[in-house]
């Protein structure tokens, strides 16, 4: 079955190569004459592409299926991620390059690919393949260098060095074990290596487009992908669940409201923040006092208490979650807590890591020195840290607030609204990566204060920004 099925996969790709050249010969023969200096083909640029699809990405794809499970069906996308930027650029060498807006509008296809392979890694972080799915996720955006100038390739090479954190992690727990996950490596890193050598030779200074023919639209986007008459082929797979939706408008009401202010007021403080924090004792925390679990895991603070006002409900509506804020083996669980703002972690250990999740209008410190930790889906959120050896992730957030109080060397933010970061003195060499986000901005100390060196304000489903303040 297994090569039945290998055998119809590699018909089908027969039959898409078939069908472009088919379509090709007739549009550049009939409609625009010689395109790129190439009559009845494809232009050099985009033969060169597909040499890297039918050597690299195919080589890839055969590893994933020999490791099967989610790094095939995420291998899948990638492919399919490939397939709409080997349309675009057979587009480009037939059109000309139209305004930014129209730009914008055709990047769409291989935006959407890229956010589905990125939402596949989230939906599955309990993976025993978690590190291939987050090599995968993490560079994945390099795709996006079509609407990157002057220098398209240096960027794949951040993506490229994005993803090998990860594929580290995937060779120290394999190479003695199972070198078809090694292989697996090789096969993913050589994709982006050869990338970049395909843009250093067709691509320099930014993608080249063509200098005859109409102004590239929609619509000739649409042409590209057209099958030739007379071939059909079989239909594809429906798609999978798409990412969840953006924040409402009642979300953006609140962008301005009290909390978020006093929130921010409290980051803003910079060391003194710390002043406020209550340390949490053994006694507190769930994971070395069990009963609480039974309890949801809160503890009440006796300086604080509330008392409803005449508009408050009676009974508080009951959470759908229970808060949790445990140690599970080498990972901190900092989970659906909602308006605490007394959290601390104080024993950390260079081997542990901290998930955040869902947490709302609360503040974190955590002190001494841990591997990485992640802010996934949480808003209104404030986290103070001394020293992360790995990353700092913010995904899927909105209204976030770190301050790095000693070391961090790589924070990336994806698909998140509102970012603020302090950097101290010892983190001015921090590499910060943000993808699909908006409301960005970066601060660092002078002359006792902070100031902002770097905002974003603009939102786009598809921009990619490097900063690396080591460059200045």
């Amino acid at each position: 079955m297994a090569e039945v099925q290998g055998l119809m996969e590699r018909l089908e790709r027969a039959i898409v190569r078939l069908e472009l050249l088919f379509a090709e010969s007739h549009r550049t023969s009939g409609d625009f004459g010689d395109v790129n200096g190439v009559n009845g083909g494809v232009a050099p640029s985009v033969e060169a592409f597909d040499k890297l699809m039918n050597s690299m990405v195919a080589e890839f794809l055969k590893n994933s299926r020999i490791l099967a499970g989610d790094v095939e069906t995420h291998a899948e996308m990638v492919h399919s991620a490939f397939q709409a930027q080997r349309a675009f650029l057979l587009m480009a060498s037939q059109y000309q390059q139209p305004q930014e807006n129209d730009v914008t509008a055709l990047l769409k296809p291989i935006s959407e690919k890229i956010q589905e392979i990125q939402t596949f890694r989230e939906r599955n972080r309990g993976s025993n393949m978690f590190n291939h799915l987050s090599a995968v996720s993490e560079s994945i955006p390099a795709l996006g260098w079509i609407a990157v100038s002057p220098k398209p390739g240096p960027y794949v090479k951040e993506m490229n060095d994005a993803a090998t954190f990860y594929t580290n992690r995937v060779l120290k727990d394999y190479k003695n074990s199972d070198l078809r996950h090694v292989d697996w490596v090789k096969s993913y890193l050589n994709i982006w290596n050869e990338l970049q050598a395909y843009i250093k030779q067709h691509h320099t200074t930014g993608l080249t487009w063509s200098k005859t023919g109409p102004v590239a639209s929609t619509t000739s986007a649409l042409s590209a992908l057209s099958p030739a008459p007379g071939l059909t082929l079989p239909p594809p797979p429906p798609p999978p669940p798409g990412p969840p939706p953006l924040f409402d408008n009642e979300d953006r009401k609140e962008e301005s409201s009290p909390s978020r202010s006093a929130l921010f007021a409290q980051l803003n403080q910079g060391e003194a923040i710390t002043n406020g924090l209550r340390h949490v004792t053994d006694d507190q925390m769930t994971h070395k006092n069990p009963s609480l679990r039974a309890q949801g895991g809160q503890t009440r603070s006796p300086a604080k208490s509330h008392t409803p006002g005449p508009t408050s409900p009676k009974a508080p509506t009951p959470q759908k979650h229970a808060p949790v804020f445990e140690l599970e083996g080498k990972k901190w669980r900092v989970e659906y807590q909602e308006n605490r703002n007394d959290l601390e972690i104080a024993d950390t250990e260079l081997k542990q890591v901290a998930y955040i999740f869902k947490c709302n209008k609360s503040t974190l410190q955590m002190k001494g020195k841990i591997n990485s930790i992640t802010i996934d889906n949480c808003k209104k959120f404030g986290l103070v840290f001394d020293n992360v050896v790995g990353i700092v992730e913010v995904i899927n957030s909105k209204d976030i607030q770190i301050q790095v109080m000693g070391k961090v060397p790589t924070i990336s933010i994806n698909k998140t609204e509102g970012c603020h970061i302090y950097l101290s003195e010892d983190a001015l060499d921090c590499e910060i990566v943000s993808a699909t986000s908006s409301e960005m901005n970066i601060l660092i100390p002078q002359d006792g204060d902070y100031v902002s060196i770097f905002e974003m304000t603009m939102k786009s489903c598809f921009w990619v920004i490097m900063i690396n303040l080591r460059e200045g």
